[in-house]
Order: C-alpha cells, then structure tokens, then sequence
C-alpha cells in the first residue's frame, strides 16, 4: 500500500461519489488516498483497523476463514464499497480478509477522527446502516450458495464475477489456470473436483481451456450455468 499524494485526484473520488458531503462541512476531514496492487492484501481477517475506507476504483475480494484453515468466497466489492462499518460501530477487529482483484484506490477516515466528530452525524449514520444493510443481504446469499449450490453453479457465478467480455476492461478476460486451487478452496470443492467441472463446461463449448489459461466462449450458456448466483 502507498498513499497518494495528489489533492486534485482526491477530490475528484469525493466529488464523484459524494463522500465528502457525508462529513460535516465545517471540520477539516484528514481523508487519505490509498493505493493498493493487484491482488495485495488491504486487510487481513482479525488484524486491528485504524480506519474507514471507503473503495472509490478497482475491484476487490472478500472471503472469510474457516475451522480447516482454509478460506470461503464471499463477494466481490466495486465503487461505491465501504470497508470497516461493522468494525468502526462494534469496536471489534477485522471480520473478513480483503484483497485486492485489480488495482484499488481507498479513501481513508480514521476512526479516531470519526469518533469524535462524527458519531451522531445522521448523514454518514445513515450510509453506514445502508451499507452494513446490504452486507447483511450479501453474507445471507453467500451463505445459502456455499451450502447449497453445486460445484458447477459457483464456477460460472465466480467467472462471471471475475472476467468480463470487454477486451479493455481491467477485471480481464481469460482466467490464469495456476490458480485454479486456491480457487477451488474458496468455492468450497476439491481440486479434482474443479477440473471435472472444467474438463464437463469445455466439452460443453462453454470454455476453453489451454495451458495457461481459461476464456469465456459462451458467456449466454454459462449465465445459465450460474443459475443466477452472483457473488457481489
């Protein structure tokens, strides 16, 4: 992480997205810009958090730990996500491990500033309860598809969550096969099991798999494959 100095940048995320106006406008909030690299680690899960961050670009992962040591997806976050509401009002440490999919920019709040100045504050109040609302809704859905979806549905509903059919979008669009375990990790399944389901969607016409890589060819059949799960 580095933090990026450039006012007229900074400005333009609180403009763009309306944060600055969640803040009382007669203090001097110390936002900061954070910048984060591809698939760096922006929070790990039970670490202490300083701050509210708020995700203004990129595109980031969310999974949670499990008894086994291993980790489950939960959803992918774009703009306008907020990281650090549950651990900002319950005064607890991280509840789930956050990583950065692309390249991230942050906003960043420090909680000792909100504390002070900004806890009876209806407006941020307000986007907090919304947020934590909606994060609510995402770990229910997260929930029934770890324990009740097939193998099948998470792989498309994780592919059509990573890759896009823009050859210009920075989210990509062919998998790098040398992840395919820890893949299989956070959807749940084993590694055998993931590459029958790949070896069943190439057969299919669905993907196409080389070496190196997996990319989308039918991303019509493999909407239907997801069965509507999406892990957003």
């Amino acid at each position: 992480m580095k933090y990026i100095q450039d006012e007229t940048l900074l400005k333009k995320y609180l403009s763009e997205y309306y944060i600055g106006e969640m803040f009382q406008q007669n203090k001097d909030v110390p936002f900061t810009l954070q910048q984060f690299a591809s698939k760096e680690i922006i929070l790990l899960e039970g670490a202490e958090m300083q701050s509210l961050l708020f995700l203004v670009h990129g595109k980031a992962r969310i999974t949670s730990s499990i008894a086994t040591g291993k980790s489950l997806l939960l959803r992918f976050v774009h703009p306008l996500s907020i990281i650090g509401d549950i651990e900002l009002i319950r005064v607890e440490p991280v509840q789930s491990q956050v990583q950065a999919v692309t390249e991230c920019l942050l906003i960043g709040i420090p909680f000792t500033y909100i504390k002070r100045y900004e806890m009876e504050n209806p407006k941020l109040l307000h986007t907090l309860l919304e947020h934590v609302s909606f994060k609510l809704q995402t770990c229910t859905t997260a929930s029934r598809v770890n324990l009740l979806a097939s193998v099948e549905n998470k792989f498309a509903s994780y592919l059509l969550s990573t890759l896009s059919p823009d050859k210009d979008n920075q989210f990509g669009i062919e998998l790098q096969t040398s992840n395919i375990k820890e893949i299989a990790n956070l959807l749940g399944t084993t590694y055998r099991h993931l590459n029958r389901i790949i070896l069943s969607l190439t057969q299919q016409g669905i993907i196409e798999k080389n070496n190196n890589s997996i990319r989308i060819l039918n991303w019509e059949r493999l909407e239907k494959a997801s069965n509507g799960i999406r892990y957003k």
